[in-house]
């Protein structure tokens, strides 16, 4: 890599860099905690699973990984109430709309032992994607005491609908219509308005959604 043309092409872009001190990874908190998520699914994945990949598997398998992590929603396109449709990092990659595709067939254990690497390429990415969805949506739901009341979910928010049976990068959105409280006022349910149907959850099947968070996270992995 020539470092003479990468540093003139940034300047003629207007691209700029700002990097944290050396040994100071917490100061990038927003961005290291993605991350975490990533590392901690794949470390135990590869301890599992890495002497039976090769370099061709093992780069098949990260590509996977970048995908599913970028295919995540930030926020809706739209101010439409029935447009629920994401924008995902990767759309702000390619510039183009996202059309998720379902993973080429069924995968399952057996594929582990089969010559085709390919399917096992493709179990493996499942793994992940369980494990990481999990990982992910359990931080947009931290409560690390409840000795405070936090803001409830009201009608019109847009959450993050958990479905244990959804397929690989596929995240439904739904939009509050309706609330459930407790005697003392609490919202413990929501009747959500999803692209398909209407559904009626509990608070811990609907996670908010992370455009409030205010910053946006890239996964490359090269």
């Amino acid at each position: 890599m020539n470092d003479d043309q990468v540093r003139a092409f940034l300047s003629k872009e207007s691209i700029s860099w700002t990097f944290n001190p050396p040994t100071a990874s917490h100061m990038g908190g927003v961005w290291e905690r993605q991350i975490r998520t990533v590392r901690k699914v794949l470390t135990p994945l590869f301890k599992e699973h890495a002497g039976r990949l090769d370099d061709e598997s093992y780069r098949t398998l990260l590509t996977e990984v970048e995908a599913i992590v970028n295919d995540r929603p930030l926020t809706t396109v739209s101010d439409s109430p029935d447009d629920l449709q994401p924008l995902s990092p990767a759309q702000l990659l390619t510039q183009k709309s996202s059309v998720v595709m379902p993973p080429p067939g069924v995968f399952q254990k057996g594929d582990m032992y089969l010559r085709q690497r390919w399917r096992y390429v493709q179990f493996l990415a499942n793994l992940f994607w369980t494990r990481w969805r999990r990982e992910y949506l359990s931080t947009l739901q931290e409560r690390q005491k409840w000795n405070k009341e936090k803001r409830h979910l009201q009608v019109g928010d847009i959450v993050l609908v958990k479905d244990d049976n959804q397929l690989r990068s596929n995240w439904m959105m739904g939009r509050v219509i309706s609330t459930g409280k407790d005697r003392t006022g609490f919202v413990r349910s929501v009747v959500l308005k999803t692209q398909t149907s209407e559904l009626h959850r509990p608070i811990q099947k609907a996670c908010s959604s992370p455009c409030s968070r205010g910053t946006m996270i890239i996964i490359v992995i090269y």
